[in-house]
């Protein structure tokens, strides 16, 4: 029998990572010892009291049922308890907050109960790529908005076509940035929320990098933004925050008839995450922080580490505002794919080339900080021995 895939399937776009992965696995079959900077999956295992919360959870016969379709109370308002210590943001956990299996999901759902085929959501360039699969999983149609140097990589709303605005349903925003690592300021989203009013385009901030920024200043969730709940929601994840990429919990907090309408999809799709991990993930964010301090710490420590080193060798480049990641660009010559390559076949170390987040991400790569310092170096001292810098004195 012959299996014919559905249409919706072919639009599906090549898995960016899955490709890189192959390419690595390829040179470490080779034996060689490979530094990978090309991922963003935390190194660092995650805080004890949390897995010992899993742990007592786990054993409770109340979590072998089937748990709420929509949650535990006791997670959405441990969201809710997170978003008011850390930004002052008061959210109803019942009507305000939804939880996902990991904001990835989430963000492939709020294209489905928004979108229709054609529709046009605008996304950021470069920018997760999963933001593509959403609109692809719905036959929309994406319009990028490049995030350029000059001006501090952040979309200027003036570039966009009328005829585009026309048909934009919703708008994917990500800050603290994944790729480029630059955090946007509080007047950016008042901005974005008096555009997204005038053209009644739904505001999807991702996140997922909200607790990790650097030099003592602290990032701008779009929910302390007066009016944000009026045009759109936000994304988060326990998945960087606490080491907990594995565990797959997250939330989406905002507009009420979208959280309703997230909720509405999802009970055709699940019935909510182990009532165990969900537990565990309202420890987390109910109980001390301190691990979270220790954790940004170990990231920037990491972040003057590798920009110390980088600017040693003559790569020059602005230092990672927020995330863990570095934006870096490629030297003259070459593009992205290309010095991905030579760094992977010849230094063995691996970075993401940056056209793989969008056409405006060419002449960059990117390297994540989930490796120790002393990898770190290693790494750079690699790459120094490839002779493609200029040494600062």
């Amino acid at each position: 029998m012959r299996i014919q895939p559905s249409d919706m399937i072919d639009r599906l776009p090549t898995q960016f990572f899955a490709t890189l992965v192959a390419k690595v696995n390829k040179v470490i079959a080779q034996g060689h010892d490979v530094i990978n900077l090309g991922q963003g999956n935390p190194d660092l295992p995650t805080p004890p009291h949390i897995i010992e919360e899993l742990q007592a959870q786990a054993a409770q016969p109340l979590h072998h049922k089937y748990p709420p379709f929509q949650g535990r109370v006791e997670l959405k308002q441990a969201v809710a308890h997170w978003y008011k210590q850390e930004f002052d943001v008061d959210l109803d956990p019942e009507e305000e907050v939804a939880i996902l299996f990991g904001s990835k999901t989430g963000l492939v759902e709020i294209c489905q109960v928004l979108m229709n085929a054609g529709d046009v959501a605008l996304v950021p360039d470069p920018g997760y790529p999963d933001y593509w699969s959403g609109v692809a999983v719905v036959n929309g149609r994406m319009v990028m908005m490049p995030l350029k140097a000059e001006n501090d990589f952040l979309p200027d709303y003036s570039q966009l076509s009328q005829a585009d605005l026309d048909r934009a349903k919703l708008m994917f925003l990500n800050y603290p940035n994944n790729p480029t690592a630059v955090n946007a300021p509080l007047e950016f989203y008042e901005e974005t929320i008096r555009f997204a009013r005038k053209h009644e385009i739904v505001v999807c901030h991702d996140f997922a990098y909200g607790a990790i920024s650097y030099d003592g200043k602290k990032p701008v969730s779009f929910m302390q933004v007066p009016g944000a709940k009026e045009v759109g929601v936000e994304f988060y994840t326990l998945s960087k925050t606490y080491n907990m990429a594995g565990w797959r919990v997250g939330a989406m907090v905002g507009n009420r008839e979208l959280v309703r309408l997230i909720n509405l999809i999802q009970d055709h799709y699940f019935v909510s995450l182990f009532g165990a991990v969900q537990m565990a993930a309202a420890k987390a964010m109910t109980d001390s922080q301190q691990c979270v301090r220790d954790l940004v710490a170990v990231y920037e420590s990491r972040r003057n580490a590798l920009y110390s080193n980088l600017h040693r060798i003559g790569w020059q480049a602005p230092p990672s505002q927020g995330s863990f990641f570095a934006w870096l660009p490629v030297p003259s010559g070459f593009t992205s794919v290309e010095f991905s390559d030579l760094l992977l076949e010849k230094a063995h170390v691996v970075v993401a080339p940056g056209n793989g987040f969008g056409p405006t991400g060419e002449g960059y790569v990117r390297a994540a900080l989930l490796s120790n310092e002393e990898r770190l170096a290693e790494a750079v001292q690699r790459i120094e021995r490839l002779g493609l810098f200029t040494k600062t004195k």
